[in-house]
């Protein structure tokens, strides 16, 4: 019996792990290098943004609950085409179970969203009960640079280290208890990346949120923090969960089977989503924020974000 369990494990962990983990870092790497955060915030981000708020987010009137509510949705509405939120949900997708259909996606896409909002949620009633504490309202300074900025790269740089680890762990070269533990409880291991999708806000440092939460601190009511941060993080969300949705539906279910036929393709794909989404986290939050600091060299390319 111990002899089948051993042979079924080395069937599940996928050949040549660590050159699948090398190329999936590379890719990470070279997105990050060649990011361009006006493309995603200001073109293709404004573009929806813009026209439904009938102004720029970043500094639209925010005349009332009514408004702010608008505001949040649609902000989170516009960042969905972010590397992170593509990387994230799209590393669920292995795990929505082997019948392929859409009900197999309700049970973990509820978990999911579940999970990040709660997270969301409970930052923005800490915010505002903190108030000028919090780096993202403030003007404040951390050596050379905005706080704000300070804190996006230590929350996504930790986010990244998490999901390099999920990855490696998914390949079998991360062993250890917990990792073991989130194998046999799949929920867990959802509930996990729902986590981090909520924390997204807790290091998001751009002015459309910012104008956004600096209101909400501003109103002084705990709840509406809470509310208008889930609010955003259901926007961002949404489109990603509509396609993923969609794409089980109009396939009956085909393109799930096929992920989740083989649990080595299955693992492959999870680990090389979660090390390429990881790496981009910790070269472009954790790497490139000391090149913003001048600490270190960056190779900037000619479209790309100094900061």
């Amino acid at each position: 019996m111990a002899l089948l369990d051993r042979t079924s494990e080395v069937r599940r962990t996928p050949s040549r792990p660590r050159r699948l983990v090398l190329v999936s870092a590379l890719v990470g790497l070279l997105i990050a290098v060649s990011w361009s955060a006006e493309l995603v915030d200001s073109v293709i981000g404004d573009a929806i943004a813009v026209p439904l708020l009938g102004g720029d987010p970043a500094t639209v009137p925010v005349t009332g609950s009514t408004a702010a509510v608008l505001l949040a949705f649609v902000t989170g509405l516009a960042g969905t085409f972010t590397a992170c939120n593509v990387a994230v949900v799209s590393a669920l997708v292995p795990t929505a179970g082997s019948s392929g259909g859409v009900r197999a996606l309700l049970r973990p896409l509820g978990i999911l969203v579940g999970c990040a909002v709660a997270v969301s949620a409970v930052y923005g009633a800490v915010v505002v009960l903190t108030g000028d504490l919090s780096l993202q309202v403030t003007n404040s300074r951390v050596g050379e640079l905005p706080g704000r900025l300070v804190q996006a790269g230590v929350v996504f740089t930790v986010i990244g280290a998490i999901l390099v680890w999920r990855g490696l762990a998914a390949v079998g070269i991360a062993r250890d208890r917990v990792s073991e533990l989130l194998a046999r409880r799949p929920d867990l291991d959802i509930a996990l990346l729902g986590v981090l999708v909520g924390a997204f806000v807790i290091g998001r440092p751009f002015p459309p949120f910012r104008h956004m939460l600096t209101w909400a601190v501003e109103n002084g009511d705990p709840l509406l923090g809470a509310g208008l941060l889930a609010l955003q993080t259901l926007g961002n969300l949404a489109l990603l969960v509509l396609v993923v949705v969609l794409v089980a539906a109009l396939t009956r279910g085909r393109a799930l089977r096929w992920l989740t036929a083989s649990p080595q393709r299955a693992a492959r794909i999870s680990a090389a989503v979660l090390v390429a989404a990881g790496t981009f986290f910790l070269v472009y939050w954790g790497v490139a924020t000391f090149a913003r600091a001048g600490v270190i060299w960056w190779p900037y390319m000619p479209w790309t974000w100094r900061g």
